[in-house]
């Protein structure tokens, strides 16, 4: 989907249409403290990114219309489109809130069959929910994902299994399904700044890099990938994330911003009537250096209590004292549906 969140807020407020539109933090006069969920591309048009301190978004976007997200609606709406996209799959494999992977296989028998079922699909949900949706149609997952991703928004592009090398061969290296920040830097240092790079670079130096990842890598620059389609039970995950706007070692200013996270993410869970059982803090301190630790509670919960108070248990061992703490996140996974447990109060 297209900006999902802003795309579904114009939708329900079309006096906003047109405008630029952020889904975040409230920015409180510039100081808030918090990130960017999404925009819409009239906002990234002015340089706004997901995971942006709200702080920045505000001072590069001031005249932007600046909306909490509302998770219950965007959830409502995604169940809506999954669907709908559900009905054309072989095989189906939800990928988050706003995207899924659909095997047509048996129902397209040719790439300009899977084309035409691609532009139903978009016109489906157009129709229904009045969403623009951005298709790539592929031999494979990988190519899918990349090709959904070429001709934002309302896309649809096609590569045939002859054209997939010569299609990711002359796009930026971070294209490549996997490849991060730290990934990415890595390959820059050695030359590697397009796939197609990566596909002509050494796959045993890559290896010795990045272990199994590398020659894996090498194999998706070639546009080969071998992983199925499969059916998900739900969603595995949900975290929220800050950026401070300068990196702090303020220990009340760290608590205060977890304990706001963990509301955020009681939020979400609440509206997806789910239950967690296993919590897990992220800290990125001063220099991008990042650690996770994860605990697995004798319960299943979705009160904000439990979540704090494991969170600030968490920190209290894991926090390294007088170092600049940068990013916080929150996240809870062992995810179940509430609506089918008996909790105890």
């Amino acid at each position: 989907m297209d900006h999902f969140y802003t795309a579904v807020e114009e939708r329900e407020r079309p006096e906003i249409r047109g405008k630029p539109v952020i889904v975040g933090a409230d920015p409180r006069g510039g100081k808030g403290r918090g990130v960017v969920s999404t925009s819409n591309y009239a906002a990234r048009a002015s340089g706004i990114r997901s995971g942006m301190p709200i702080s920045q978004a505000y001072r590069l976007c001031p005249n932007a219309v600046y909306l909490p997200p509302d998770f219950s609606l965007y959830i409502r709406v995604s169940k809506e489109i999954m669907t709908i996209a559900r009905r054309y799959a072989d095989r189906f494999e939800q990928w988050g809130i706003d995207e899924a992977f659909l095997d047509v296989s048996e129902r397209a028998k040719d790439f300009v069959e899977a084309e035409a079922l691609a532009r139903q699909l978009k016109l489906e949900i157009k129709e229904q929910e009045g969403l623009t949706a951005s298709i790539g149609v592929g031999p494979n997952k990988l190519i899918a994902k990349v090709a959904s991703d070429y001709q934002k928004p309302d896309g649809l592009t096609v590569v045939r299994d002859e054209e997939a090398e010569f299609f990711l061969a002359p796009l930026p290296v971070r294209k490549l399904l996997w490849v991060g920040k730290k990934t990415e830097a890595k390959l820059k240092a050695l030359g590697v700044n397009t796939i197609g790079d990566l596909a002509r670079f050494d796959s045993t130096t890559l290896q010795s890099m990045f272990g199994v990842m590398g020659w894996q890598l090498h194999l998706m620059a070639r546009g080969l990938d071998q992983s199925p389609v499969e059916e998900r039970e739900g969603i595995k995950s949900t975290s929220h994330e800050t950026t401070f706007e300068e990196d702090t070692s303020d220990t009340a200013v760290i608590l205060q911003a977890v304990d706001a996270l963990c509301v955020e993410v009681i939020k979400e869970v609440e509206s997806q009537h789910l239950l967690f059982k296993t919590v897990t803090l992220k800290i990125r301190y001063r220099g991008f250096e990042t650690h996770t630790r994860a605990r697995t509670l004798p319960f299943l919960t979705n009160r904000l209590h439990d979540l704090q108070k494991t969170e600030h248990e968490l920190l209290a061992a894991n926090l390294q004292k007088d170092r600049k703490v940068r990013l916080l996140g929150v996240r809870v996974s062992s995810l179940v549906s509430g609506e089918k447990q008996k909790t105890l109060i």
